[in-house]
């Protein structure tokens, strides 16, 4: 592993951000990036920068920030802090970009011309809130709208605008839309929601889960006079806004995706041109919400979204993670060509303190979720509850020792048999010849 890497990316047949580099900001003073053209993974204990990091990707595609912008580190030089960012088009040709802080207006600000990034950007936060940049939308009318910002509760309920004593309206938002969208004469653009619902649903119904996300009969619900989206379940349609947290994440997500590409289209004709060929997605935590289950589909589903919206169109996904089942679902179409895993890590860097290193994981089969949470990934000794894993330590430390007592050993068996499934675990016919060389029969 490595902290900074210099790795050939390969050509694609679209543009691509390629590479970021980081100093002066967040976690780490220095971090350098090379993306993957297709699938890159986060992972890192909490607080170490993998939210940080996706919100500087999404800067760096839009040049806007989604939330509050990253600011320079406390121990930060007055001529230090920068962003730089490369971009990788269809030709193969890198353009770069780097912006400095400037601490007078404090902001992020760019010497050149902002490289041209042809693309739709759309960014899932954990907190329900979304992001959207549209290319598209880069004329006199839109300029304002190009990088859009969606809380939870907007993208819902939809976004007006007021221009010299006008409302326009930004978005309708997901119950109007969907209540439209579904009432059409053209079903085109309530077909490519239903596509993509289907795609990001759970396992099917012979495994026990709610099935396929299939949209139901709109309803009325006490308190609010407009029609209501329903979501099929096996026991009954549900509203919308009565479903569970998992189902109402998945459920934004399969929306949002179908009103950005939708809106795409329509501002690319407005303009005449044809709309792009690339879509970025950017998901923090994926598995929030979801269901073992679900978590083990949801990323190479995600990533076949594409295929609901246009035959050419092809994806960028970066995504960040704490699940060990995310990880175990990549396995089987992992491409070392256009995939990647990376890890934050905090290390000890001196006498005074440690640091945030970033590093690029080679990428491995593991086999089950129990050897990723053991991996460099997750960190974990054992994985079982911390009780559990104390006992096997001490165990082991037992077994080391030649002054061992019969006390000792009857004690330490008591405290096994009070964690570990009594039958089954692979711990126990070690323990168990130990013990009985001791005089302690289990």
């Amino acid at each position: 592993m490595t902290e900074n890497f210099n790795l050939t990316v390969s050509p694609c047949k679209t543009t691509i951000l390629s590479a970021l580099t980081i100093t002066g900001v967040g976690p780490t003073r220095n971090l350098h990036l090379n993306l993957a053209a297709r699938i890159n993974l986060f992972t890192g204990d909490n607080g170490l920068g993998k939210s940080f990091l996706l919100e500087c990707v999404y800067w760096a595609l839009s040049g806007e920030w989604p939330g509050f912008q990253a600011y320079p580190r406390e121990d930060a030089k007055r001529d230090e802090p920068s962003i730089g960012f490369e971009i990788l088009d269809a030709a193969g040709q890198i353009k770069q970009g780097q912006a400095s802080y400037d601490w007078d207006r404090q902001q992020w600000v760019l010497p050149n011309e902002r490289p041209n990034i042809p693309s739709l950007l759309i960014y899932a936060r954990v907190d329900g809130a979304f992001a959207v940049w549209d290319s598209a939308r880069d004329n006199g009318i839109n300029r304002k709208t190009k990088s859009l910002t969606f809380s939870r509760e907007e993208l819902w309920q939809g976004i007006q605008n007021q221009v010299d004593g006008k409302t326009t309206y930004i978005s309708n938002g997901l119950i109007n839309d969907w209540i439209f969208w579904q009432n059409s004469p053209e079903k085109e653009t309530f077909e490519t929601l239903k596509r993509v619902l289907k795609r990001l649903s759970p396992p099917g119904l012979e495994h026990g889960d709610l099935g396929h996300l299939e949209p139901g009969k709109p309803t009325r619900v006490p308190g609010d006079s407009r029609w209501m989206p329903t979501i099929k379940h096996s026991y009954g349609d549900i509203p919308l806004v009565y479903a569970s947290a998992g189902v109402r994440r998945i459920v934004a997500l399969a929306y949002l995706i179908v009103w950005a590409w939708t809106e795409h289209q329509e501002q690319s004709k407005q303009i005449r041109k044809a709309p792009q060929k690339r879509t970025v997605i950017l998901v923090d935590e994926i598995e929030a919400h979801l269901h073992p289950k679900w978590q083990r589909r949801i990323v190479p589903t995600l990533l076949e979204v594409s295929k609901d919206l246009a035959s050419e169109l092809s994806l960028q996904l970066l995504v960040a993670t704490h699940s060990p089942l995310v990880m175990a679902s990549i396995e089987p179409l992992f491409d070392y060509q256009k995939d990647k895993v990376f890890h934050l890590d905090l290390v000890k860097h001196d006498l005074f303190g440690s640091r945030v290193e970033l590093h690029e994981i080679e990428f491995s089969i593991r086999g089950t979720a129990d050897s990723w949470l053991r991996s460099e990934l997750f960190e974990l000794d054992q994985p079982r509850s911390e009780e559990a894993e104390q006992a096997i330590e001490d165990a082991k430390k037992l077994q080391a020792r030649d002054d061992v007592t019969t006390e000792e050993v009857r004690e330490l068996s008591e405290r096994l048999m009070k964690y570990l499934p009594t039958h089954g675990d692979r711990f126990w016919p070690r323990w168990t010849y130990f013990a009985e060389q001791h005089g302690v029969e289990l």
